[in-house]
């Protein structure tokens, strides 16, 4: 059985779809899978586990040799979860007698229906991202599987996060801060960020590290935290790559993160962590097999219930109070544990 997956999107998105690459090795032990992939998540691609061939989309010229690629094969099945126009010519180049994709309305188009047929009806907006990749393999009657996210990181990316942390004397317990995102929208308060930060290191008796991208207006946000801290902060921005990062996280006693990339990685670590919240709807992105406690709005407390209509919410109504809360709660959970 030959199988093309595509997942086009960004990190986030390929960590969810990996309880339903693990599906598919279960059902088709002795199956090929072709993964495609972004070239934004190409670092974490030595993670990925039960796949035997990856192919990058870079956007550019080198594109034409994966797309000839992938002409080549002899494809049974090729199955789409990203659902946009590039996918959509690879589903098409594939050749498989059965291309599966989320349908909807709009869908009837010829191109579209020359790209696939065999179109999935679900209401996406009412289910979480790994449950919308799991039903994607209903036509292979592949249903009721587990939904744990799966990675399987290389040991030289844990030694050299070992390395990383001797060399600059990160001592355990340690929490890393990853206050930023690509989207300015998700950033909060750069002075609350301070607060947050100071408390735990008086507090809990912990190390505290900063993480977060090279982007430029990345850059001035962590810039902006730091200068407003009492002491300095072990600052990792753009000096690890992801899976030294991921790593990193997975040896860390606490993640407090906007909506981004690290709370996936977290979460398919098993890392606790506090997630903040804002113009997106956790409903959709949430961890849900992994400690986490998640802010949204004014409430002061974490959230216990999740609805799909949830508004999009400024960022500015988290208190810096329920920040500090939740993380003083999985700090506290952990020394029990430790104790007991």
């Amino acid at each position: 059985m030959n199988i093309l997956l595509l997942q086009l999107k960004r990190i986030g998105d390929l960590i969810l779809t990996t309880p339903a690459i693990a599906a598919l090795r279960a059902h088709f032990p002795e199956g090929r899978l072709t993964l495609v992939a972004a070239r934004e998540c190409a670092d974490l691609l030595p993670a990925i586990p039960d796949v035997d061939l990856i192919l990058i989309a870079r956007r550019d010229l080198r594109d034409v040799a994966m797309l000839l690629s992938v002409a080549r094969e002899r494809f049974d099945y090729c199955i789409d979860f990203t659902r946009n126009d590039r996918s959509a010519l690879l589903a098409f180049l594939s050749g498989a007698r059965k291309r599966i994709v989320y349908g909807r309305k709009s869908d009837q188009s010829r191109s579209r229906t020359r790209a696939y047929n065999d179109f999935v009806k679900l209401r996406k907006l009412a289910m979480h991202t790994i449950d919308y990749n799991l039903a994607l393999l209903g036509p292979l009657d592949i249903r009721n599987v587990s939904r744990a996210l799966h990675l399987d990181l290389p040991q030289k990316a844990r030694q050299k996060a070992n390395t990383l942390r001797r060399d600059l004397k990160i001592n355990e317990p340690y929490v890393i801060f990853h206050p930023g995102s690509a989207r300015a929208e998700k950033f909060w308060a750069t002075q609350r960020w301070a607060d947050v930060i100071e408390h735990a290191r008086s507090g809990s008796q912990v190390s505290a590290v900063l993480t977060g991208g090279v982007s430029r207006i990345e850059q001035k946000h962590l810039r902006a935290i730091k200068s407003k801290l009492r002491q300095p902060i072990l600052d990792l921005s753009g000096k690890t790559d992801l899976l030294t990062l991921t790593a990193l996280i997975s040896e860390a006693r606490l993640l407090v993160t906007v909506d981004s990339a690290p709370m996936h990685l977290a979460a398919a670590t098993q890392t606790p962590q506090v997630i903040l919240f804002g113009p997106t709807n956790p409903f959709h992105w949430r961890p849900r097999d992994s400690a986490a406690l998640i802010l949204q709005g004014e409430s002061t407390a974490p959230l216990t219930e999740f609805s799909p209509e949830q508004p999009p919410l400024p960022m500015r109504q988290i208190s810096t109070a329920a920040v500090i809360g939740a993380m003083d709660s999985l700090l506290a959970s952990h020394a029990t544990t430790q104790a007991s």
